[in-house]
């Protein structure tokens, strides 16, 4: 007579586990699921990589970026915001968003122009000096911002690649917000 070998699953090997161990496997499961939906949807880690963004932030900040506000309101003027590198969207980018669709854009005496008015009058933009470089940021060039697209800015306008340089962002290549600097623990604070 020959014996027939019964075919195991491996659900039925994780049926015959233990109560405690079957729970335990399950949570972990769920537990993963969970972060995956909210760093996919709702807010995510990201580490500042260069110096462009100082004071307000340094090489190796962790901050989390809310990724869920932009499908409810569109982002504003002085947001920290980060969005993929037009030229790279491998590569995401952290600058302060000077203009949006329509605005106008001027750097002059180190003094940024937004729809012709001291952009310097509103307080996250108070004491930050502009540099004209690149192809987006000469002196006395005034830049219409075409709709669909945000004219972003370096705080540290002396060290940043950005607007200036390369153009602007379509609102597609927007991620979200910063939110705050979680890492490390001495410089833990809400960006604004």
């Amino acid at each position: 007579m020959v014996r027939r070998r019964r075919l195991t699953s491996p659900l039925g090997a994780y049926r015959r586990l233990p109560s405690a161990w079957r729970e335990n496997v399950e949570s972990f499961v769920w537990a993963i699921a969970l972060a995956l939906l909210i760093r996919t949807f709702i807010v995510a880690p990201f580490k500042i990589p260069s110096g462009s963004m100082r004071p307000t932030l340094i090489e190796g900040d962790r901050i989390l970026v809310n990724k869920f506000l932009y499908r409810f309101r569109h982002p504003q003027r002085g947001e920290i915001i980060v969005f993929r590198y037009p030229y790279d969207l491998k590569r995401p980018f952290i600058k302060r968003l000077a203009a949006v669709g329509g605005d106008t854009v001027e750097i002059r005496d180190q003094r940024l122009f937004i729809n012709g008015a001291p952009a310097q009058d509103t307080p996250v933009f108070h004491d930050r000096s502009y540099y004209n470089q690149g192809s987006f940021g000469q002196a006395h060039q005034v830049i219409t911002v075409p709709e669909g697209m945000y004219y972003v800015l370096g705080d540290n306008s002396g060290f940043s690649h950005d607007s200036r340089f390369w153009g602007f962002v379509p609102t597609r290549l927007v991620i979200g917000r910063a939110i705050g600097i979680f890492w490390p623990p001495n410089r833990w604070r809400l960006l604004r």
